[in-house]
C-alpha cells in the first residue's frame, strides 16, 4: 500500500520481475486505489511518520507552507505516497514530475512559474536532473525566485521572476548522488527503511480488504515473508496469489494456497526468484562458493554483468547470502543452507577458485 511510481533503467535489463521493486503499468493502475490518504493510514516508517507529522502540524499552525522535504530509499517503500499525503495534509494541490523529464533550466522555470501558492511540487528521482536545472532550483528553494535568461551571447539578460511560496518534495533512490548544496536546502530529510514482516502483513491485510480478497492471517504472513521488505512487491504478490486462489481454489488465500501460488511464479520462501537462485546456484556449484569475478559469474548465469550487479546482487547481499570482496564474489554459509547444499570440506571464504577468476 505504500510505494512509489519510480522507474529505474538499472532494472530494465532483467525484464519484468515479480519481485522487482519498480512499478510497471499494472502496478501504477492498481496502486492509485490502494494508496493511503493520510499519515494515520500509512503503515510502517514509524520515525519518518512521527517526524513528518510534527513538521506538517507546525507549518499549519503558523499558516505557512511546509519546509522542503527530501525522501530517500529504495523503490517501492512509499516516497510517492508520502508526497501525496503531504499535499493532502496541507490542503494543497500537488504537481508531479521527475528528474529525467527536466533536461533544461527552461523546463524547470516553466513548471515553477505556474505553481500556485502553497502547492506541493513532487520531483521524483531528483538526482537525475540536469545540472543547469539543478542550479536554478537552488535559488527557487531558498529565495522563491528564479532568473530567466533572455537572449544569447553578450546581449543576454537575466530577468528575475518571483515565485509564490511552495513546498518541494524530492525523492531519490541514490541520495549519495545529490550534491551537498541541493541536499542542504531541504528543511526535512528522511530515509525510508525496508519493512519488517509484521508491517507487511498489515499492508497485505489492508490491500486484500480494498481488493475484496479473503485472506487469513497465515496466508498474509506467507506473502509478507516473500516480499523482500517492500510494500509494492507485497501488493504484487497478493494479486498473483489472488488469481491462483480464484482459478485453483475457492478464492480464499491460506498459507497453503499462497505457498503453492508463489511456487508457480518461482518466488521461494525467502523471496528469491529465478535470477537470484541462478546466481547462487552458479556461485556454489560451479565455483565452490567463490571468490569469483563478476564477469565470470554473469557469463555462467547467462546474463549481462550489469544485470547481475544491479538487479540480483543488492538483495542477495542484504540477505547475507552473498558478499562482495576485492577478490570477487563469495557465498556465505547462509547461501549453502538456503539451497540445501553442503559446503566443500576445504571451503572457507577467501579460498577456492578465486585465483583462477580474480575480482
Amino acid at each position: 500500500m505504500n510505494w512509489d511510481d519510480t522507474t529505474d533503467p538499472d532494472t530494465d535489463a532483467a525484464g519484468e520481475r515479480l519481485v522487482g521493486p519498480v512499478a510497471d503499468r499494472e502496478d501504477q493502475a492498481v496502486e492509485a486505489a490502494l494508496r493511503p490518504k493520510d499519515l494515520g493510514e500509512f503503515i510502517g516508517q514509524e520515525k519518518v511518520r512521527e517526524q513528518l507529522d510534527l513538521v506538517l502540524r507546525a507549518a499549519r499552525a503558523r499558516g505557512a507552507t511546509a519546509d522542503h522535504v527530501l525522501l530517500s530509499g529504495a523503490p517501492g517503500l512509499g516516497k510517492t505516497t508520502l508526497s501525496m499525503i503531504i499535499a493532502a495534509e496541507m490542503g494543497a494541490p500537488i504537481r508531479i514530475t521527475s528528474g529525467p523529464a527536466i533536461q533544461h533550466a527552461g523546463d524547470l522555470a516553466a513548471i515553477l512559474s505556474s505553481l500556485q501558492e502553497g502547492e506541493v511540487l513532487f520531483l521524483d528521482e531528483i538526482h537525475r536532473m540536469s545540472r543547469p536545472a539543478e542550479e536554478m532550483l537552488y535559488m527557487a528553494m531558498e529565495d522563491f525566485r528564479v532568473d530567466v535568461i533572455v537572449g544569447k551571447g553578450p546581449g543576454a539578460t537575466a530577468i528575475p521572476l518571483e515565485l509564490p511560496p511552495f513546498t518541494l518534495v524530492g525523492a531519490t533512490t541514490r541520495a549519495g548522488l545529490l550534491p551537498p548544496p541541493l541536499r542542504d536546502r531541504f528543511g526535512f530529510t528522511a530515509h525510508m527503511e525496508f519493512y519488517e514482516p509484521a508491517e507487511l502483513e498489515r499492508v497485505v491485510h489492508r490491500s486484500a480488504g480494498l481488493l475484496d480478497v479473503e485472506i487469513d492471517t497465515a496466508g498474509a504472513a506467507e506473502i509478507a515473508g516473500r516480499s523482500r521488505g517492500t510494500p509494492r512487491i507485497a501488493n504484487r504478490l497478493l494479486r498473483r496469489v489472488r488469481d491462483y486462489a480464484q482459478v485453483k481454489a475457492d478464492g480464499v488465500i491460506t498459507r497453503e494456497i499462497a505457498a503453492a501460488a508463489l511456487a508457480v511464479y518461482e518466488v521461494d520462501a525467502r523471496g528469491l526468484d529465478r535470477l537470484d537462485r541462478a546466481v547462487l546456484d552458479a556461485l556454489l556449484k560451479l565455483f565452490g562458493g567463490g571468490p569469483v569475478g563478476l564477469s565470470t559469474l554473469a557469463v555462467a548465469v547467462g546474463e549481462e554483468r550489469e544485470t547481475v550487479e544491479e538487479v540480483a546482487e543488492p538483495f542477495l547481499v542484504r540477505e547475507g547470502l552473498l558478499a562482495r570482496t576485492p577478490r570477487g564474489r563469495i557465498a556465505t554459509p547462509a547461501a549453502w543452507a538456503h539451497l540445501g547444499l553442503t559446503p566443500p570440506r576445504a571451503h572457507t571464504p577467501g579460498n577456492g577458485q578465486g585465483d583462477l577468476f580474480g575480482a
